[in-house]
């Protein structure tokens, strides 16, 4: 990868803090959104898992509801997105048990949503027909990362090198 060719900063609208675009092998990182050294490391994980899904697998984002709802299931679960502390923090804590499935099944269902420009039940649909194989598939990582020592112990674990 190389940062002035695969990674961009640019304004955009408020609905999104970032984005992979699969034509161009590019995540942007939305400049006039993102407000602490923390949003960008959830941000840019987030979009370097759909990076990763695009790379490793034959991804239909513009067809299939359902390779993109696999995507952003693993992008929400696997980011840092759904943290117990972040979401305490946005006031999104909907209780202590299954917060993280319920969170990441809620992003989920509202990035499908809003990339595809669909209903809510067809995002809910989708997130659901995928839900289990994707929930489960933790690659690149061999659990769900908690923080950045967690994510350096994985890195070290699946492909043993530093980070």
């Amino acid at each position: 990868m190389y940062k002035d060719r695969h990674f961009s900063c640019e304004p955009c609208s408020y609905q999104v803090a970032g984005g992979f675009d699969p034509q161009a092998n590019q995540v942007v990182l939305c400049q006039n959104i993102i407000s602490s050294q923390g949003m960008m490391n959830r941000v840019l994980t987030h979009e370097l898992i759909h990076a990763f899904d695009h790379c490793r697998g034959k991804v239909d984002w513009y067809n299939n509801l359902q390779h993109v709802a696999c995507s952003e299931i693993r992008a929400a679960n696997l980011s840092g997105d759904c943290s117990f502390s972040g979401e305490l923090r946005r006031l999104q804590l909907k209780g202590v048990k299954k917060h993280h499935q319920t969170c990441v099944w809620q992003r989920a269902k509202d990035s499908v949503k809003v990339v595809r420009n669909c209903t809510d039940e067809e995002a809910a649909r989708a997130v659901d027909s995928v839900w289990d194989t994707c929930f489960n598939d933790l690659a690149p990582f061999h659990k769900i990362p908690r923080n950045k020592k967690d994510a350096i112990r994985a890195a070290r674990f699946r492909y043993d090198y530093d980070i």
